[in-house]
Order: C-alpha cells, then structure tokens, then sequence
C-alpha cells in the first residue's frame, strides 16, 4: 500500500462520524458512580433511578477539561428555572484518572454550581452503555426513559457547534 493510499484511508476513517452509547429510543440503564460535588459527595449514586420519566441529561467524559466546563454551565443555564421535577444532569468522568477531591477541584475552578460531577472507576463506563474508546465526551438525552439524542465526540469535537447542537436536543425534552 503506497503513502497516498495509506493517507486517504486513514482520512475516511477519520471523517466517519463517532458512535458511543446507547440509541435514540433505547433505554438508558441504571448505573451507580461515586459523586465528587453537591449533596451527594462521596456517595455511590445512581441518578438514572432518581430520574424515573423525568427528563434528563447524562453527559460521560474521559478527562475534564475547559470544553467540557463550558458546556456544563450552558447545561446549568438550561437548568435554570425547572421545577424540582424537571430536567436534571449530571456528567460522568470515566476511570481512575481523578480523586473527587480533584474533581470537585476542578468542577469549582469552571463555575458549575448546580450539576453533579463523579467518577466512575471504569474506562470503559457502564458496560451497558458501549461508550466507544474514541469518544471523549458522549451526551446522553432522555426523557420518560427513552433516549432521544446521543452526541458522541472525539477529542476536539466538543466546539461551540456541538454544544449548540446538545442544548437544542435539551431544550426540546425540558419541561
């Protein structure tokens, strides 16, 4: 296989779009992480069976970084004014990477006040969930226990577009 060829396959494959988590109209499943922020600090947490049909937000991330803070507070903005059940989020950091010390460290640092920030030890997450290796941030919309959007992004991806794609999708669940 020459160089040129080598080039436009690798580019092909990169172009392909990222698919990570469950699908729109499947059924998100329970999982419990250990919670760095909030009420439930340092307490294993399963928010899928707090949600019930409520509508809600899972957003799973393979490092924090100022991106994904950014999002957080455009999420905490779409929060604002819900009544106690309506919309809630939370966001999900995969492995062992960070203590919740440093999470909470971290989730201060980018001003997100009101939505959850844990860890689940696994890089994998959730086996149910089938979040792909290159994904760094897959979003996860759901209302009555149904997803009705997935966004599934590779490093670099989660720009102002994708972020104005993903409060759409919330915009359109919330109460």
């Amino acid at each position: 296989m020459n160089s040129l060829t080598l080039a436009l396959l690798l580019t092909a494959v990169a172009a392909d779009p990222c698919v990570s988590g469950p699908n729109v109209g499947q059924r998100p499943g329970p999982y419990s992480f250990t919670v760095a922020t909030g009420a439930n600090r340092g307490k294993s947490t399963c928010y899928i069976c707090e949600t019930a049909d409520r509508p809600a937000v899972i957003v799973f991330s393979r490092k924090p970084s100022p991106e994904l803070g950014k999002l957080l507070t455009r999420l905490e903005s779409a929060l604002n004014g819900q009544p106690a059940d309506g919309l809630a989020a939370w966001v999900t950091v995969l492995g062992e990477a960070q203590s919740i010390d440093e999470l909470a460290d971290w989730a201060k640092a980018q001003a997100v006040r009101t939505i959850p920030v844990g860890n689940f030890d696994d890089v994998d997450g959730p086996p149910t969930y089938r979040l792909a290796a290159d994904a760094e941030t897959t979003v996860v919309v759901f209302v009555k226990q149904k997803v009705t959007a997935n966004f599934a992004l590779r490093s670099g991806e989660l720009d102002d577009k994708a972020m104005s794609s993903i409060l759409d999708a919330v915009n359109k669940i919330k109460k």
